[in-house]
């Protein structure tokens, strides 16, 4: 009996990354007017000139003090460098704008609506048109983005992609129960306690409704979307993770602020989980953007 030979499928190559849909200059622009327009927000108010009174308490004042120093010393300059990797037509470029759009979006809808207006002094709806400038701008960002990201997104390792899926529901959780909860809870029964919400109450419930109906949906259906290995959720991954990477610096940054400034909500221990936080996210982020830096980089060539 003659012994069969089994031969081995040859295993198909890797589909190669697609470069950049749409209008990569026009991408380039619209990111280089976000980040300047970002930029000029940050340094007129107290971060800078002082020239933008926002109409809020001390203790929140501090929050938008350290958010300022992330968009200006992070955002800002992660916006610029997409830009010039649109110009490229670097196929990563679509994917940092489509988060850095959505952080835009997030951040500066609080900045506008979540001031005291007429209650606390300030100035800052004077510069109401510029802060409208960046939330078009990130608008326009978002949408530019989302029609630039190549037709196929390479998967990355299955551990990598089960540990973002499960990175994004975690992050739902910890704002529902970690985060959230409680201090709603306080607020329904002992506003007063809160010196946050005492003080401030229009940004506090405005954060709630953002976290609570965009932020925690969003991560939830991408997780179970990473998880079940469906395509629109990879693309949302990277947009969300990104955009997370970017809140988390900005939170971290609150965190310190506080606690320089002596606020009375100020905990040290919650700085330096903020700061843990977003280190997890930059890294993980990192780790997934990384093929795709060595794929596009490969195809330039």
């Amino acid at each position: 009996m003659t012994p069969q030979l089994t031969t081995r499928a040859p295993q198909r190559p890797a589909r190669p990354l697609s470069p950049v849909n749409g209008h990569p200059r026009l991408l380039a622009g619209t990111l280089a007017a976000t980040a300047s327009a970002i930029a000029a927000a940050s340094l007129l108010g107290p971060l800078g000139l002082d020239l933008m009174l926002y109409r809020t308490s001390d203790t929140t004042l501090n929050q938008l003090l350290g958010s300022d120093a992330a968009a200006l010393f992070v955002v800002a300059p992660l916006a610029l460098t997409a830009a010039l990797l649109a110009l490229r037509r670097h196929p990563v470029a679509p994917l940092l704008a489509t988060g850095i759009g959505g952080y835009a979006l997030y951040t500066y809808a609080q900045v506008i609506v979540g001031q005291e207006y007429l209650r606390l002094p300030g100035n800052v709806e004077r510069f109401f048109p510029l802060l409208l400038i960046v939330f078009l701008l990130a608008e326009a960002v978002v949408v530019l983005g989302w029609r630039a990201i190549p037709a196929h997104l390479p998967p990355p390792s299955p551990r990598l992609e089960r540990t973002a899926g499960v990175t994004l529901l975690v992050v739902a959780a910890f704002l529902v129960l970690g985060l959230h909860l409680r201090s709603m809870l306080t607020a329904w029964q002992d506003p007063a306690s809160l010196t946050e919400y005492a003080s401030s109450p229009t940004p506090f419930w405005m954060v709630k409704l953002m976290d609570l109906g965009i932020i925690v949906p969003a991560a939830v259906a991408t997780g179970i979307g990473v998880l079940r290995h469906a395509p629109w959720a990879r693309r949302m991954m990277y947009a969300l993770l990104t955009g997370y990477s970017c809140l988390a610096v900005s939170v971290a940054a609150m965190g310190v602020v506080m606690n320089v400034n002596g606020d009375p909500d100020a905990s040290p221990a919650l700085a330096v989980g903020f700061g843990l936080f977003a280190l997890v996210f930059v890294t993980l982020t990192a780790a997934l953007y990384r093929p795709l830096f060595r794929q596009g980089g490969s195809e330039q060539r």
